[in-house]
């Protein structure tokens, strides 16, 4: 990375998705999917490995996106991997990084593990299925969350936050 565009660099952000809830059946005669997960913000697009015959797949995959703009949206689609022709889409979801910043930026210290710093209510304009919380987990702030998959009949993802600063970034 060139000096520039780590000055422009907020840091990183480790997204974990640690697994899919009820995903939608692809492969009719399987009854099943071989889902995986495509996470995109602006131009970064990364994805998890695929996990065979599975509706309730457990990735527990670590990808990191390079923050510029925390008003940009991460979003997130899931597929089912296909041998033979294209893969199809199960559903896609989006969350807003803005009050996991604001909670990063806080800069809090020594709080006891598991402390709430901030809550997430589900809403209309977002995907989450049940509240979010941004909590203190071994002296990190962390944030949980459950999305709703749109555009599919059924599915949810789990996922955390953890922010990463990096030096020799403008930093939060």
């Amino acid at each position: 990375m060139s000096d520039s565009s780590m000055e422009k660099m907020l840091g990183l952000l480790r997204i974990r998705i640690h697994r899919g809830i009820n995903l939608a059946i692809r492969d009719v005669h399987l009854r099943s999917s071989d889902p995986y997960v495509v996470v995109r913000m602006g131009k970064q697009k990364l994805k998890t490995r695929v996990v065979k015959k599975n509706v309730n797949p457990e990735w527990n995959e670590d990808l990191t996106l390079c923050i510029v703009d925390p008003n940009t949206p991460i979003k997130l689609t899931v597929f089912d991997r296909d041998t033979f022709t294209f893969d199809d889409k199960m559903g896609d979801t989006e969350f807003d990084i803005k009050p996991f910043i604001e909670a990063v930026k806080m800069r809090l210290e020594g709080l006891p593990d598991g402390t709430i710093i901030t809550r997430v209510k589900p809403s209309r304009q977002n995907c989450l299925s049940e509240e979010s919380n941004i909590i203190w987990i071994n002296g990190k702030t962390v944030q949980k969350m459950f999305l709703r998959l749109r555009n599919v009949e059924c599915g949810e993802l789990e996922l955390q936050l953890q922010w990463i600063d990096i030096p020799g970034s403008r930093g939060l």
